[in-house]
C-alpha cells in the first residue's frame, strides 16, 4: 500500500510540471509576438558556425509540442561591415562562405581567394570603412535586399574611395547571402581585368659646392652581364668564359654561376654582373671578347670627386631588413636607397627620394583603363655646400699618401672650404656594387681608409700655445713683453717633478717673450704661462673657447679636456696641457674656428657647411677673448712665419699667420719610439683680401720626415 502511495505522489508532481511547462512556453510566444524579439530558445542549438539562430526548438517524447518563431537572420547591412572586416584580416575564405549559391557557381574558392587576396594585399589595403547610406527591399522581389554604401580605404598611392550598392538574398536557410561579382572589389572592374601597382621614380637631391660642380648626383654607368643563350655550347668553353668575366669583374667564378642558376633566368635573359665605370673603356672592351657578354648604359648615383671627397660626401646603398623596419612607416621600402656616411647620411631626409604609387586597371589585352589612386613622386631637395671643389682637389692630392686630417675655410666668414681625411676610398664602389675581395681590403687596411680622420680629435702639439697665450694674456696672467728669462733646453719647476723636465728643441737670442716662444715654439716658456694662468683658469678658459661641448657643425664634433675631475689634477699634467703635450684633444675643424678668431676681434665663429649665398658670419663663441689680445696674439703668430719654425711658408708681398706643430704621442718621457703627429695652421690677416683662406692639416707618423716640417710646404702650395 505504501508503494501505490509513492506511484501516486509522482504521477501529480509530473501532470504539475507538465502543467507549469506549457504556461512557461505560452507566455514566452506571447511575449515573442508582442516584442518582435527572437524567440527564447528553450534547447541550446547544435554546434557549428551559423548565420542565423535556430528556427525552433525540438519536441520530445510525447510532450506537448510549443512551436517558436524563427530566428531573425542577421542584417544584411552587418554581414557588409564583416565582409570587409574579413579583407582587412585577410580571411578571404571566409568571404567566399558568405556568397550565394550562384556566385559560388560563378567563381571557385581557390580563384576568389586568390584573386581577392592578390589585389587587396598588392595594394596594401588598410583602414577599410564602409559607411551605409540605405538599405530596402522591393515588394515585387521579396527575398532580396539591397544596401547602398561608401568605401574607403588606404593603399600604398594613397586612398581609394567609392559607392556602390551590394545586393544580398535571404537562402533556404534563413541566412542573407551576398551576390558577388568583380565589382565588389573596385566598381571599374571587369571579369577580366586585373589590377596593377606601379612605381614612380623620384630622383635623389643633389649635392653641389659654392659654384655649382655637382658632387653627387645622377651619373652614366654600364651594367655588365651574361646572356645564358649567347654563351658559347661546349661545357668547357662556356666555364672558360665564365672564369674569363669572373677574373675581369673581380668576382669568383661560383658566384657568376649562382647569378646564372637563378629560378628566374632563361636563355633570352639578361643576368646582372656589375655595375662599372662607363668610362673604364679598357674593362669593357676586355669584357665584349667574351661571347655572351652584354653591357647596357644605365643611371646611377655618381660621385665625380671621387676619393677626394668621400669623407665628406660619402654614400649611399640600398636599405637593409633592419633599417626598412624602422623606417617603413616613413615611406621608405624594400628597393629604396639610404645615405650610408657623410653628407649623404647627415643629410638623408633633404636629399632622399620619395618614389610616388599609381594603382590602374588593366583589361585583358594589357590596355590601361582606369587610374584608382595615385601618389606622385617626390624629388630629393638638392643642397648647395660652401665647399670649393678646387681647394678640396687641391687639398686631397697634397696628402693623399698620407694618414691625415685638412680643413680649409674662409677665416672670415666660418664658410668651410674643404674638408679631406686620407686614407680613403672610392665612394662610387659603393653604388657600383663593390666586390668582397674589395671591402676586405678597406676593412683589413692598418691605415683605416674608412676612418674620418677630420671628425675625430688629436693632441694639438705646439698649435695649442696661440690658445695658452690668448687665456693667459686675456687673463692678465702676462703680458705679451713679459720676458720669462732663460731657461736652457730643459726646465722644470722644483725638485718635485721628479725626473720629469720640460724641453724645448730650440735655443733662440732674445728675451723669452711672447713672440720669440711663438716663433721658435719654446715648450718651457708655455709651460712656465700655463702654471702662472692657473688650473682653474686656464680649463674656464678652454670652455669658453668652446671645449667640452657639441660644436654647432653637421658632423657632431668636440673637443675635450680629458680629467677625471674638474680640474688638472698635477702641475706637471697643467703645464705639459699648456703647450699641447698633455690633456688636450682638439678636432682640426674647432681648431680652424678658434684659429680665424684671431682676425675677428676674438669672436669665435661657426663653421659653416651649408652655402646661403650670403657671406654673413654666425658667431658661436662672442668675445671668447678681448679684440686686443686677439691682435696681440696674431702678431705673434705673423712673426712666426716671417722669422719662425713657418718660414718656409712664406709668400713675398702676402701677410701670413701661422703656427707649426709637433705632437709626440709617447708613454713615457723618455720613450724614443713614439708616434708623432705634424701639424700646421696658415691663415691670411688681410680683411680686404679677396680670397681669404685658413687652412689646418694635421699628419700622422711624420718622425723621421720632418715632423710638422713635411706639413709646412704641403699647405702652403694651396696659398701660392
Amino acid at each position: 500500500m505504501h508503494n501505490d502511495l509513492q506511484a501516486r505522489r509522482k504521477a501529480r508532481a509530473a501532470r504539475k510540471l507538465k502543467f507549469h511547462l506549457s504556461v512557461i512556453a505560452i507566455f514566452v510566444v506571447a511575449a515573442a509576438s508582442v516584442t518582435g524579439f527572437a524567440a527564447v530558445m528553450l534547447r541550446p542549438p547544435s554546434a557549428g558556425p551559423s548565420l542565423s539562430a535556430p528556427l525552433s526548438s525540438a519536441a520530445q517524447d510525447d510532450d506537448p509540442v510549443v512551436e517558436l518563431p524563427a530566428a531573425e537572420p542577421i542584417p544584411p547591412d552587418r554581414l557588409l561591415r564583416l565582409y570587409f572586416d574579413h579583407v582587412e584580416h585577410g580571411r578571404f575564405e571566409e568571404m567566399y562562405q558568405m556568397l550565394t549559391a550562384i556566385s559560388r557557381e560563378s567563381i571557385s574558392q581557390e580563384d576568389f581567394v586568390q584573386r581577392n587576396r592578390g589585389i587587396y594585399e598588392g595594394i596594401g589595403a588598410a583602414n577599410i570603412v564602409v559607411t551605409v547610406s540605405e538599405m530596402y527591399e522591393l515588394p515585387e522581389r521579396p527575398g532580396r535586399r539591397f544596401v547602398n554604401y561608401s568605401l574607403t580605404m588606404n593603399t600604398v598611392a594613397g586612398e581609394i574611395s567609392h559607392s556602390r550598392q551590394a545586393i544580398f538574398e535571404l537562402d533556404s536557410e534563413n541566412v542573407y547571402r551576398l551576390q558577388w561579382n568583380p565589382q565588389m572589389i573596385f566598381p571599374e572592374l571587369g571579369n577580366d581585368d586585373r589590377v596593377r601597382v606601379a612605381s614612380l621614380p623620384a630622383e635623389r637631391g643633389r649635392i653641389f659646392d659654392r659654384n655649382g660642380q655637382m658632387l653627387a648626383g645622377p651619373g652614366p654607368a654600364s651594367q655588365v652581364g651574361l646572356v645564358p643563350g649567347r654563351l658559347r655550347e661546349g661545357d668547357n668553353e662556356q666555364e672558360e668564359d665564365i672564369a674569363r668575366v669572373a677574373e675581369l669583374l673581380n668576382m669568383t667564378p661560383e658566384a657568376v654561376q649562382r647569378r646564372l642558376g637563378a629560378s628566374y633566368v632563361r636563355e633570352d635573359t639578361f643576368v646582372l654582373l656589375r655595375t662599372i665605370s662607363r668610362d673604364a673603356q679598357d674593362l669593357i672592351n676586355d669584357l665584349l671578347t667574351v661571347q655572351g657578354v652584354l653591357i647596357n648604359s644605365t643611371t646611377v648615383r655618381y660621385y665625380p670627386l671621387g676619393r677626394s671627397a668621400a669623407h665628406l660626401v660619402g654614400y649611399i646603398q640600398n636599405i637593409n631588413a633592419e633599417e626598412l623596419e624602422a623606417l617603413r612607416d616613413e615611406g621608405y621600402h624594400m628597393n629604396s636607397v639610404i645615405g650610408r656616411a657623410g653628407l649623404e647620411r647627415i643629410y638623408e631626409s633633404q636629399l632622399r627620394a620619395i618614389d610616388g604609387r599609381e594603382i590602374f586597371v588593366v583589361d585583358s589585352s594589357g590596355n590601361r583603363t582606369v587610374t584608382l589612386a595615385r601618389t606622385p613622386a617626390v624629388n630629393g631637395s638638392d643642397i648647395w655646400l660652401t665647399i670649393d671643389a678646387n681647394i678640396q682637389r687641391r687639398l686631397y692630392e697634397q696628402f693623399r699618401t698620407d694618414n691625415s686630417a685638412s680643413v680649409a675655410m674662409n677665416p672670415l666668414t666660418g664658410e668651410v672650404l674643404a674638408l679631406v681625411s686620407t686614407p680613403t676610398y672610392d665612394p662610387n664602389d659603393f653604388v657600383r656594387g663593390m666586390p668582397a675581395a674589395t671591402w676586405a681590403s678597406l676593412n683589413e687596411n692598418p691605415n683605416l681608409p674608412m676612418f674620418n680622420r677630420f671628425r675625430a680629435t688629436f693632441s694639438p702639439g705646439s698649435t695649442m700655445k696661440a690658445i695658452t697665450a690668448a687665456i693667459g694674456i686675456d687673463t692678465g696672467a702676462f703680458t705679451a713683453n713679459e720676458d720669462f728669462g732663460p731657461s736652457g733646453r730643459r726646465w722644470q719647476q722644483d725638485e718635485s717633478w721628479g725626473r720629469f723636465f720640460v724641453t724645448t728643441v730650440t735655443q733662440y737670442s732674445g728675451p723669452a717673450n711672447l713672440n720669440n716662444a711663438m716663433a721658435w715654439s719654446d715648450n718651457i716658456y708655455f709651460a712656465k704661462a700655463t702654471l702662472r694662468i692657473g688650473a682653474d683658469t686656464f680649463e674656464s678658459g678652454l670652455r669658453d673657447f668652446g671645449f667640452g661641448e657639441r660644436i654647432p657643425f653637421e658632423y657632431g664634433l668636440f673637443s675635450s679636456i680629458i680629467s677625471t675631475t674638474d680640474s688638472f689634477r698635477t702641475d706637471i699634467q697643467l703645464a705639459d696641457s699648456g703647450y699641447g703635450q698633455g690633456e688636450i684633444l682638439v678636432n682640426p675643424v674647432h681648431l680652424a674656428a678658434i684659429y680665424a678668431a684671431f682676425i675677428n676681434d676674438g669672436n669665435i665663429l661657426a663653421p659653416r657647411l651649408i652655402y646661403s649665398g650670403t657671406a654673413l658670419p654666425t658667431v658661436w663663441k662672442p668675445n671668447a677673448f678681448s679684440p686686443e689680445t686677439a691682435r696681440i696674439v696674431l702678431d705673434s703668430l705673423i712673426f712666426s712665419i716671417e722669422e719662425g719654425t713657418g718660414r718656409n711658408a712664406r709668400i713675398p708681398g702676402v701677410t701670413l699667420a701661422g703656427k707649426t706643430g709637433t705632437a709626440e704621442l709617447k708613454l713615457t718621457q723618455y720613450d724614443e719610439g713614439g708616434e708623432e703627429l705634424g701639424w700646421f695652421v696658415l691663415l691670411t690677416t688681410d680683411e680686404d683680401e679677396e680670397n681669404p683662406l685658413l687652412v689646418v692639416s694635421m699628419v700622422e707618423g711624420v718622425q723621421g720626415r720632418g715632423g710638422s716640417g713635411y706639413v709646412v710646404p704641403r699647405v702652403a702650395a694651396l696659398f701660392r
